[in-house]
């Protein structure tokens, strides 16, 4: 439940269409976001993840569908909304000339909501130097101080865009523990973009792939894991050069052995292709990143192939 009672979905986005000259960048978005979800949001680069991200703050009009945040359309939020998000870009906008100490003062200045005490204790955890202006701080620095300043008022809807590329290890650690604080009384939702699967995998429950301006797939990150898995045969005699397996994202065929990756793998799949080849069969499963390259390349070679 939010701070306001409402309940339901943080982000609903149908239909939606941004194009950039004749190019859609996004071509028919549906998305739905349940309060209380930590959400990843995983694609290469140029497949929208950013423009979608601008689109649901309101930055960026859509051409066609809709996209709605805590309720509100996102091109109509108000500041009383806009007080309920924090956002950290790719690359945080800050004033140089202000000290890290006076910059989240002016900031937290606007937010009635916020929190000094967590504040504090963010500046605490990421060793940020109070007293130093932000001009010649390091780019990480700078994308720890992005950070306080979208959390420190404890907003309903956290969305970071690529937030940790430049952050340390130390750092990156207590970052993923606080994306995990944000969301643990299901109040707080978050929208994670990260080029970095594995934090993916440690705080987010849920993952959208992105591709080609679409959402191919929106589900828990282990139904994606159950589904998706490579397959080790090895047959008696040798196999023919395409094994026609239902789901084939990427095959390997190499005389009587054969490394397959299929989407929609069961147990009767794999008994069929013990008896079919008279080969044995074992499963293999995959993490987040191998799963989504995989998907990737074999969705391009399908499209190569015209299958």
């Amino acid at each position: 439940m939010s701070r306001d009672g409402d309940v339901g979905e943080a982000v609903r986005v149908s239909g939606l269409v941004k194009r950039f000259g004749p190019r859609a960048v996004l071509d028919g978005v549906d998305l739905q976001v349940p309060r209380g979800q930590v959400i990843g949001l995983l694609g290469l680069n140029g497949s929208g993840k950013s423009t979608l991200i601008k689109c649901l703050l309101g930055l960026l009009k859509v051409d066609e569908g809709s996209a709605t945040v805590l309720g509100t359309a996102a091109w109509q939020l108000a500041d009383r909304e806009k007080a309920r998000i924090g956002y950290v870009p790719q690359e945080a906008t800050l004033y140089p000339w202000l000290t890290v100490r006076q910059t989240v003062a002016y900031v937290s200045s606007f937010y009635s909501r916020w929190d000094r005490a967590w504040g504090e204790e963010l500046l605490r955890r990421w060793d940020l130097p109070l007293g130093h202006r932000v001009g010649p701080l390091s780019v990480g620095q700078k994308q720890k101080l992005a950070l306080v300043l979208a959390l420190g008022h404890r907003p309903e809807l956290l969305i970071l865009d690529e937030p940790v590329a430049s952050l340390d290890p130390v750092a990156r650690r207590w970052f993923l523990e606080t994306v995990l604080e944000t969301a643990a009384d299901g109040a707080g939702t978050v929208l994670f973009s990260t080029h970095i699967t594995s934090d993916l995998e440690r705080v987010a429950s849920h993952v959208a792939l992105l591709r080609e301006g679409k959402v191919t797939f929106h589900d828990e990150i282990d139904v994606l894991k159950d589904r998706v898995k490579r397959l080790r045969i090895e047959a008696q005699a040798d196999l023919p050069a395409d094994l026609h397996l239902p789901g084939t994202l990427r095959q390997e065929v190499r005389g009587r052995q054969a490394l397959v990756t299929v989407d929609g793998v069961d147990a009767a799949l794999v008994a069929g292709v013990r008896e079919r080849f008279a080969a044995e069969v074992i499963v293999d499963n995959l993490n987040l990143e191998e799963i989504f390259l995989e998907l990737h390349d074999g969705e391009a070679a399908a499209a190569a192939s015209g299958r």
